[in-house]
């Protein structure tokens, strides 16, 4: 069984990248749930940092605990419902670079595996041929010694899509406690899989834009 200890990152606090009258993005840190669990230990969350300064504003989406990067949150009702749709409808354009072990033969292709609960150790996921359709993109950006530096584009959003797409292609990624072996856990202090960039349709303006924070692998 994955024993889960949760010690959330104290630096950054809350690293703010944009903010308006409808909308909030954050870069969020690695070890930092985006909201609470049944736990009163998962208080300190992505949404509750954000509320106790913009109490209004609402979770959109979500990041794994243990992935980095770029969220977005609404902070009205009509906003919110705007990007939730976005999301729903697969219109929402998301990026992100990880670093898996080994290297990758193919430079470029799609996984397109389906995924569901794996019943013997939840919240694990596991390949199912009755489980939801999950599909998701992939290029090699670099060839690293022992590793390879991934861009992975979802087209769905399972739960830990990324981080099975990448252990059935036999390149589990560094540092994930989940599915990798000891090895490639010990490879790296944190799980090196990051939101890089988001691309939504503002719900106010309509214009598209696009949010980016740099990968730190």
């Amino acid at each position: 069984m994955h024993i889960f200890t949760y010690r959330p990152p104290s630096i950054p606090w809350l690293d703010i990248r944009y903010k308006d009258r409808d909308i909030i993005v954050i870069n969020k840190p690695s070890g930092l749930l985006s909201n609470p669990g049944r736990s009163p230990d998962t208080h300190d969350t992505a949404i509750t940092r954000l509320q106790q300064r913009y109490p209004e504003a609402i979770l959109i989406h979500r990041l794994d605990c243990d992935t980095s990067g770029i969220m977005i949150f609404a902070r009205t009702k009509k906003a919110e419902s705007h990007l939730k749709t976005q999301f729903q409808n697969r219109q929402a354009k998301k990026v992100y670079i990880a670093e898996v072990q080994g290297h990758m033969q193919a430079l470029e292709g799609k996984v397109n595996f389906a995924l569901g609960p794996n019943p013997d150790t939840p919240p694990f996921q596991m390949l199912s041929e009755t489980g939801k359709a999950a599909l998701t993109y992939f290029r090699v950006l670099e060839q690293r010694t022992n590793t390879t530096l991934m861009e992975l584009k979802p087209h769905t959003g399972r739960t830990h899509q990324l981080r099975v797409h990448m252990l059935a292609l036999g390149h589990p990624i560094l540092g994930d406690e989940f599915y990798a072996d000891k090895a490639t856990i010990n490879a790296s202090k944190r799980l090196n899989l990051h939101a890089q960039s988001l691309t939504i349709t503002h719900p106010y303006t309509q214009v598209e834009m696009t949010f980016f924070s740099q990968h730190p692998f």
